[in-house]
């Protein structure tokens, strides 16, 4: 088998459904598997992959027992040649795996494969490309200086070696993942995609970011934006540094004293969820060719835009592929525009207006209006 695609699930049901549907459509023509492992969530996730997806592996959980030892629990059983390591709200297009699986057998000495992360709204999410964060670079960034956090010396659509790639989606050969003994389960949450990453390169291989395959991460919807979370995310930097630097009792005590005070600091007040009055459906005739946004609504006599309202773009993918929406949401330019996703053969469709706020599940009966072209 060719490739294991392992799938971590808490509480997200309805995202995990579009994720499922992305990752069946990118894995066509490749000899695979997809791995759902559960952390014991309450909300029916469990029976949805049951019932419309009996061909994936199903691993319940009875507790949830944190990022790094389900994902290891999971490639335990995985039989691919390489493994995908990703979230359930992200949504791939039909050529990302097919991407990443040729890059990663083009390259003798590759480690971690990332790639282009975008939000739902079409912004892109600069922790796509990391640096090693250096316990000044930290420091920086809980200060608001992230200028040396992210890889900024990497443009954004170039592909080239990076140090740090996010746990949202993450590629190699099982055979690495193996070597390294999985993920550190001293991490629950958070930092445990940096450690991977150090790792690797300390075993010699090279990990890559590519700008030129782009994906929707719908940050946050694993876990609410909270001061918990972040004192999480800051303990577990503390631990990255204990483990892997030599500090003296100064920088230990400063690294403890951000770590305490950082979620007092850094958790932005999220923006009201907004409104929309109407609803474009991008669901055209079967004899119509496919145009894009701006096309589409120049055409439109009854979707005239206003300065002051707010819309909301729904691809159905049961008639628009995954390459096509993501396209669509990349190129986007108007703030007044949200864009949701709608799973095939479902009464709901998904997303998020920003990467600072939990996504939205929406019903078709809660808008005003419906135009579909």
């Amino acid at each position: 088998m060719k490739l294991s695609v392992v799938i971590l699930n808490y509480n997200v049901r309805y995202f995990l459904e579009l994720c499922l549907r992305s990752v069946q459509a990118s894995l066509d023509g490749i000899n695979s598997e997809i791995i759902v492992i559960d952390n014991d969530s309450t909300d029916e996730s469990c029976t949805m992959v049951k019932n419309k997806f009996p061909n994936v592996r199903l691993i319940e959980n009875k507790q949830n027992v944190g990022f790094s030892k389900a994902n290891n629990q999971a490639v335990l059983q995985a039989k691919g040649e390489y493994v995908c390591i990703l979230n359930p709200d992200v949504v791939l297009t039909e050529n990302t795996l097919k991407n990443l699986l040729n890059f990663s057998e083009s390259k003798s000495n590759v480690g971690l494969v990332g790639c282009r992360l975008i939000d739902g709204s079409g912004l892109f999410l600069p922790e796509s490309k990391r640096n090693f964060p250096k316990i000044s670079i930290s420091i920086q960034k809980f200060i608001g200086i992230g200028t040396k956090y992210y890889a900024n010396q990497i443009a954004e659509l170039d592909s080239k070696p990076v140090d740090v790639i996010p746990g949202a989606l993450m590629f190699l050969r099982r055979s690495l993942y193996n070597e390294l003994c999985g993920f550190d389960e001293d991490f629950f949450m958070y930092g445990e995609d940096i450690d991977l990453s150090y790792r690797v390169q300390k075993l010699g291989y090279l990990n890559y970011y590519l700008g030129n395959t782009t994906v929707i991460h719908f940050k946050g919807e694993s876990t609410a934006k909270s001061k918990i979370q972040s004192q999480r995310f800051y303990n577990a930097m503390r631990l990255f540094y204990k483990k892997h630097f030599n500090t003296n009792i100064f920088t230990s005590a400063l690294i403890s004293i951000t770590a305490t005070l950082a979620p007092y600091f850094s958790n932005p007040k999220q923006p009201k969820k907004r409104i929309p009055k109407k609803v474009a459906f991008i669901k055209p005739f079967s004899n119509q060719k496919w145009l894009n946004i701006k096309e589409s609504i120049a055409i439109s006599a009854d979707y005239a835009l206003s300065p002051t309202s707010h819309y909301d773009i729904i691809f159905d993918t049961e008639c628009v592929s995954f390459e096509y929406v993501i396209s669509q949401i990349d190129s986007s330019e108007n703030k007044f525009i949200s864009y949701k996703i709608r799973p095939i053969k479902t009464n709901y469709f998904v997303g998020s207006d920003s990467s600072k706020q939990r996504g939205e599940v929406i019903h078709f009966d809660e808008f005003e209006s419906v135009i579909y072209f």
